[in-house]
């Protein structure tokens, strides 16, 4: 279902769209990028690629007329900063790589905008604000750990109407800039410093930025929010295996994909989300 390009739908504000991204990200940002033009009902001002210094990545951002930001200059850390790992699996870049969309206001001109994973496409046409709320793409299933540490940062329990981590979603920038100075509040010290220290670093899955985000606004605002489901379908395949008529028939069911790379597998219980 083709969007028309440029046009802007129920006077939808433009946005801008960030994107961290690693050079094993290839074999699907270039469809991540074309499918966010074709698919999102906003105006897209910028579309930022956030990485380490990479001339394949520059070269793509050049081709595809996105704008490349050194991921240096986003934080003052990097990943090297961050111990979170075992002897089984590491998972330093997997937190950087949200510390840096939680910075992105940093980087973005518009007031709003779209972060996205780097392995996940959209198959259809999605909006982010209607009528003055945002709307949220959400699933029934999270990993308990998400709550334990946003139980931490924020001092309060979360609301958790449904698990917002959904591989996108749509940050405002006052909003998220409001949302860093209460936790640094809370513990006197740098917002990614109180959240390094909160994780629980024996748990493989300790943070959600994409969690900590939409369940701090529920907290303050959810007549402001729109919950949709997100219908998303994840892959363990080539995305550029998949043809247009699949995409087509998966599009009747789902509203976006993601090739997952590797399976990550952790032993701890997926915690169900009351709808």
């Amino acid at each position: 279902m083709p969007v028309i390009r440029g046009i802007r739908l129920n006077n939808a504000p433009e946005i801008d769209v960030l994107i961290p991204a690693i050079e094993k990200d290839l074999a699907t940002l270039p469809f991540v990028i074309d499918h966010l033009r074709r698919y999102v009902q906003h105006p897209i001002g910028r579309i930022y690629i956030v990485s380490p210094p990479s001339s394949k990545i520059r070269n793509l951002c050049s081709n595809k007329n996105c704008t490349f930001v050194d991921e240096k200059t986003v934080l003052p850390i990097t990943k090297k900063d961050i111990n979170y790992q075992s002897a089984r699996w590491d998972r330093s870049g997997w937190l950087y790589q949200q510390l840096l969309k939680m910075n992105g206001d940093h980087i973005v001109n518009a007031k709003h905008f779209l972060v996205i994973d780097a392995d996940t496409i959209l198959i259809r046409p999605h909006s982010f604000v209607k009528e003055g709320k945002t709307i949220f793409y959400c699933r029934d299933w999270s990993q308990p750990e998400y709550f334990n540490t946003y139980r931490k940062l924020l001092g309060m329990k979360p609301p958790r109407p449904r698990s917002f981590v959904t591989h996108y979603m749509l940050l405002e920038k006052t909003k998220l800039a409001a949302l860093r100075k209460k936790i640094e509040a809370i513990h006197q010290l740098t917002w990614y410093k109180a959240i390094i220290r909160s994780i629980d670093k024996k748990k493989q899955f300790g943070f959600s930025e994409y969690e900590t985000y939409a369940n701090y606004l529920y907290t303050t605002n959810p007549d402001r929010m729109i919950l949709r489901s997100s219908k998303n379908k994840g892959l363990n395949m080539d995305a550029s295996s998949l043809k247009e008529e699949e995409i087509v028939n998966l599009a009747r069911q789902y509203r976006s994909l993601s090739f997952h790379k590797r399976k990550i597998y952790s032993k701890a219980p997926r915690a169900k989300v009351r709808k």
